[in-house]
């Protein structure tokens, strides 16, 4: 066990965490969460959801700085400072979070990549992409074999996920700067686009509370760092500055 804590506060907490929270639901779902709710409404969700997990996080951090922090985790966390049966009954609920996440990040991740590469999908006579057949069979199989990877990384070695996560972390960096950086072309292109859709589309508009829920994952992701907890090497100091 003391050979594997060996992860210091940039690899082992602020990493991960930063990874999961610029995930699926900034990618691929900011966007909705606007058109439905609007700008004030956008930032009133966003400011709400970060004094809930921003809360959550001053609360672990001070956990972790009052008491010794083993493996675990969260649940490591809360069944010390709750207790064993409130920590074990609030464990199960962690475990089935962190599996329906996984599934939430890995539909995600298949819905970009199988456009990406085409999978699924043919050209019209006009050159765009159209979907052809099951969609959903599709992001199952690339999510299984995106998931059976992860599994096969995470099963050679901690050190190997932890490194495999710089290369993530260059990919989303540069993504950022191609954001800001785009072509004002391409904007004017992508904003004729959405007003011929709007033109012709009129939706029903999803209620705060239905948006709220769909955003809130997107500000959760430091759990990933605090479960990174047996791995380092000073918890204490790790997961607060982390």
């Amino acid at each position: 066990m003391t050979a594997g804590k060996k992860f210091g506060t940039f690899g082992g907490v602020f990493t991960p965490s930063i990874l999961t929270i610029l995930g699926v639901i900034m990618y691929l779902r900011m966007g909705w969460v606007v058109g439905n709710a609007g700008l004030v409404g956008t930032i009133l969700i966003v400011l709400v959801a970060h004094i809930i997990s921003v809360s959550t996080g001053l609360s672990i951090s001070s956990i972790a700085t009052d008491k010794k922090v083993g493996a675990g985790g969260v649940y490591y966390v809360l069944s010390r400072s709750l207790g064993l049966p409130i920590g074990g009954a609030l464990g199960i609920t962690l475990f089935v979070a962190t599996a329906l996440s996984i599934a939430l990040y890995m539909v995600g991740f298949a819905e970009i990549f199988n456009e990406f590469i085409g999978y699924g999908y043919s050209l019209n006579d006009a050159g765009e992409k159209v979907a052809t057949g099951n969609m959903l069979n599709t992001y199952r199989i690339t999510g299984s074999i995106g998931l059976l990877i992860l599994t096969i990384i995470a099963f050679i070695s901690t050190s190997v996920a932890i490194k495999s996560q710089y290369i993530i972390l260059t990919a989303i960096l540069l993504s950022l700067v191609s954001i800001f950086f785009g072509s004002g072309l391409e904007s004017i292109a992508v904003a004729e686009t959405a007003a011929d859709v709007a033109n012709t589309v009129t939706p029903e508009k999803a209620g705060f509370a239905a948006i709220f829920a769909i955003f809130f994952p997107a500000v959760t992701g430091f759990t990933a760092g605090v479960a990174m907890s047996g791995d380092l090497k000073d918890p204490k100091k790790a997961i607060p500055v982390g």
